[in-house]
């Protein structure tokens, strides 16, 4: 009988390992798919064009950031930085207020109007934005908001569907005494929202934030309708006012005339993805956190 448990035992520990070593072998290759373009971007970025032509997978002959000092000048990496931070920053916090007030304010006041309003937020998130650009963008140039104030409201309407559906799902998390307490001892409406819901929301809020702030910084599409290749004259000069990524896409048109670009194009794409590539490994836990959280509660 004991020999009989031990076969047993070793059978089941047999077939555990060779279920890790399945495992552990579909995750390895997993990660180096994941993984492969970020390589091809980053030995590229240090390659002159006719290298990457030559080797594209090879490490460069020599190390030097002298490409990416030369496309950071082509793509006027820092002007353009500011630019696409002020849109992501702003955007971002309008996106926030809007979509935690309302999910708040539908999740307290349960009536048919309120799910409604859930409702077609939840629907919101099912239309595709082609389907509506054309007469949006129509709609803001006849009202003169072709510009960044016009895109940071574009940005805000398109990412309340998802954000409030996140918040939604938490606000349900958040006990309703603890407000009446808030109320009692005397807080107002708004310093219930802003010292008691917003702080018992810091989960969800970095989550909208992080997932927002990657759509927005990496979108080329929306800026390019709206902005386009515009200029803006400020005290007598000529200045652009791109985001990265139109900077990268007018960049490549105009190298573009001489050929394939490719020791501008790699470059260019490295430095503009380091800061969201920075706050995404910074704050990373925090988006399966709120994700997983947020669908469940909902």
């Amino acid at each position: 009988m004991a020999e009989s448990y031990t076969v047993t035992e070793g059978n089941y520990f047999r077939k555990k390992k060779i279920q890790h070593g399945i495992l552990y072998a579909v995750l390895t290759l997993v990660a180096i798919y994941t993984l492969a373009p970020l390589y091809f971007l980053i030995v590229n970025s240090f390659k002159s064009n006719v290298e990457i032509i030559a080797s594209p997978l090879a490490f460069p002959t020599t190390w030097t950031a002298s490409y990416i000092v030369e496309a950071a000048k082509q793509i006027h990496f820092f002007s353009s930085l500011v630019v696409t931070a002020f849109v992501t920053v702003l955007s971002v916090l309008l996106i926030v207020l809007v979509s935690s007030i309302g999910a708040w304010i539908m999740v307290r006041n349960k009536t048919k109007a309120s799910n409604f309003v859930y409702l077609l937020f939840t629907a919101a998130m099912l239309i595709p934005f082609q389907s509506v650009m054309y007469p949006l963008i129509q709609i803001f140039g006849d009202m003169g908001l072709k510009n960044i104030p016009g895109l940071i409201i574009m940005y805000g309407g398109f990412g309340l569907a998802m954000s409030t559906f996140l918040y939604h799902g938490f606000v349900k998390g958040v006990p309703l005494g603890v407000e009446e307490a808030a109320l009692i001892d005397g807080c107002n409406i708004f310093q219930i929202y802003s010292n008691v819901v917003m702080p018992l929301l810091q989960s969800v809020t970095v989550t909208v934030i992080i997932l927002n702030s990657m759509w927005i910084w990496n979108d080329y599409l929306l800026p390019f309708l709206v902005i386009g290749n515009s200029t803006v004259n400020s005290g007598g000069i000529l200045t652009t006012h791109k985001t990265l990524t139109l900077e990268l896409y007018f960049a490549r048109i105009l190298a573009g005339q001489y050929g394939n670009p490719w020791q501008l194009i790699f470059p260019s794409v490295f430095i503009s993805i380091i800061p969201m590539v920075i706050v995404f490994l910074s704050l990373q836990k925090y988006i399966v956190k709120g994700v997983a959280a947020g669908a469940i509660k909902s």
